[in-house]
């Protein structure tokens, strides 16, 4: 991999203060939240259980500046299928930066292995939004023996040609940038900075209720308590940038192709911040996926249209399922124990 994400600048693998623990993030009904500490990073894990013993494990991972609440509507919905768990990234929702001070989709990647590992829970239905969704990507390419099925939703993947409204969130990789505005609007309430928030991630802002927009609110006003903030939006913004100049092996259109496991793509036709255009690309690279598209949607399906997302993945389990009986136990599982072992050393290397 490149210099860039392999060791990063000064400024991008410098080590963050970790504060005192502030406010805890709001816990869902049904909801579990607990804190996993591995050597150099903790991670905090949200939980809906299964409604019944022995259900399949289901991994969810959020985007740039998301938590694990960005899973909250979608996770009931699929209990009764999966037994599901969704992360909070070091320096996201509740949990604090890593050691290493790494953001870069690789060191993602590496946090996302890493538990699974740790946990003994794969392998898992692997779900990703965004950044989440880069992640994931390379979470499959490199071990496939972690990751059962995989759903992309509106996954961080490069554009030569972004949309013009995805730049400003790409400008925050600019050394300097987010200090910038953070001093531009420090007069702006939580609420005014959720409404800009909600109007560049949805299709449709008024699909959030008034309890919703509230709690969303209370969540930004906590994030910006938290000193490295700013920072760890600054340096995860230059970890996506820095991911989309690879080549070679470690390029993520590449590791695409390299995915063994069934994949579902839902892109929306109304996405600010990952062009709608890239879905037929998407759906090219990656082998046998199926696509979702929805027309109304934005960047955040699994919040906008959470019952839509839920059937689609059902269909993915329900196939998978169906392929994995027709397989029998000695079927394509050997395969892909034999290639992880081929390629699990990529991202500890990246």
């Amino acid at each position: 991999m490149s210099s860039t994400e392999s060791t990063g600048s000064p400024d991008t693998r410098a080590v963050l203060p970790v504060p005192p623990a502030g406010r805890p993030s709001r816990v869902g009904a049904g909801e579990t939240v607990r804190s996993v500490t591995l050597p150099g990073l903790t991670l905090s894990v949200r939980g809906v259980p299964g409604r019944r013993a022995g259900l399949p494990p289901a991994l969810y991972v959020h985007g740039l500046g998301g938590s694990s609440q960005n899973w909250s509507a979608l996770m009931p919905l699929l209990a009764d299928r999966v037994d599901g768990e969704a992360l909070d990234l070091p320096g996201f929702g509740d949990a604090p930066p890593p050691d290493d001070g790494d953001y870069s989709v690789s060191a993602q990647a590496r946090a996302v292995i890493r538990y699974l590992d740790a946990s003994g829970r794969g392998p898992v239905h692997l779900v990703g939004n965004s950044m989440g969704g880069a992640a994931a990507t390379r979470v499959a390419a490199v071990r496939p023996d972690l990751v059962r099925t995989l759903t992309l939703i509106s996954p961080a993947l490069p554009e030569l040609r972004p949309q013009l409204s995805a730049v400003p969130t790409g400008l925050l990789a600019v050394p300097g940038v987010t200090r910038l505005f953070s001093r531009l609007t420090k007069d702006w309430t939580p609420e005014r900075r959720t409404r800009e928030v909600l109007a560049l991630c949805y299709g449709d802002p008024a699909l959030v209720t008034p309890d919703g927009f509230t709690a969303a609110a209370e969540e930004y006003a906590r994030r910006l308590e938290l000193p490295y903030f700013w920072e760890v939006m600054t340096r995860s913004a230059r970890g996506i940038v820095s991911a989309y100049t690879l080549g070679g092996q470690h390029n993520l259109w590449r590791q695409a192709q390299r995915v063994l496991a069934p994949t579902l793509l839902v892109y929306g036709g109304r996405d600010r911040l990952v062009s709608f255009r890239m879905a037929r690309r998407a759906a090219a690279a990656f082998r046998g996926s199926r696509l979702l598209t929805l027309p109304e949607a934005g960047h955040v399906a699994m919040m906008e249209c959470p019952e839509t997302v839920a059937r689609a993945f059902r269909e993915l389990l329900d196939d998978e399922a169906a392929a994995r009986g027709a397989a029998g136990p000695d079927g394509s599982a050997g395969a892909v124990r034999s290639a992880a072992g081929a390629v699990s050393g990529d991202v500890g290397r990246s």
